[in-house]
């Protein structure tokens, strides 16, 4: 038997096109909110064995706003975006539009100087695949968006350029069954 990976994305903050690569700003009353709304309905994921989640204030106050006591997995970090960690996506495309065409057309290329998004894909597919799968064993993570998104990627050994295909809303979960190098997505029942 495997184990069961409940991954929780992290509530929003800013808007979408304001969000800076790489940043750790908390939980806006907004976000704070609106997890709080969440948590009656995540209530079972508190039975899960093991409780962690990305190191960044966002993802750790959410998982305290949803009741949850994890501990933060620095594997679980957001990509690492180098030079153009806390600057939005139009500032970068202003100054390198080259640059980020070449970064998101090869997922190799890290012309921030940071992680690639295959690197990237690559570990975070390492921290599932390092999970204990003992007899039915149950996680839950609350990570990045984009962190979810990689997982997926990984798990459902996607080609790495479906990662920019993937939609993560705040607060949507996605459960991830079995072992290392062998998952399957479990899609949520209907009400």
């Amino acid at each position: 038997m495997g184990v069961r990976i409940t991954l929780v994305a992290a509530a929003g903050g800013s808007a979408l096109l304001s969000e800076r690569f790489g940043d750790d700003r908390s939980l806006d009353q907004a976000g704070w909110y609106a997890a709080r709304l969440a948590a009656g309905g995540l209530v079972p994921l508190n039975a899960a064995e093991l409780r962690y989640c990305s190191p960044t204030v966002r993802c750790r106050t959410t998982a305290q706003a949803l009741g949850l006591a994890s501990m933060a997995q620095p594997a679980l970090r957001d990509c690492d975006m180098g030079r153009w960690r806390g600057h939005t996506l139009g500032e970068v495309t202003a100054v390198t539009p080259d640059a980020v065409e070449l970064w998101l057309a090869d997922p190799r290329s890290a012309p921030h100087g940071g992680e690639s998004l295959l690197a990237f894909i690559s570990r975070i597919g390492g921290w599932l695949d390092t999970r204990p799968a003992g007899d039915g064993g149950s996680v839950v993570a609350v990570a990045e968006p984009s962190v979810v998104r990689a997982a997926l990627v990984y798990a459902l050994n996607a080609p790495p350029s479906s990662y920019w295909n993937v939609d993560v809303p705040p607060l949507s979960t996605v459960v991830l069954t079995g072992r290392a190098g062998y998952w399957s997505l479990r899609l949520p029942t209907a009400a």
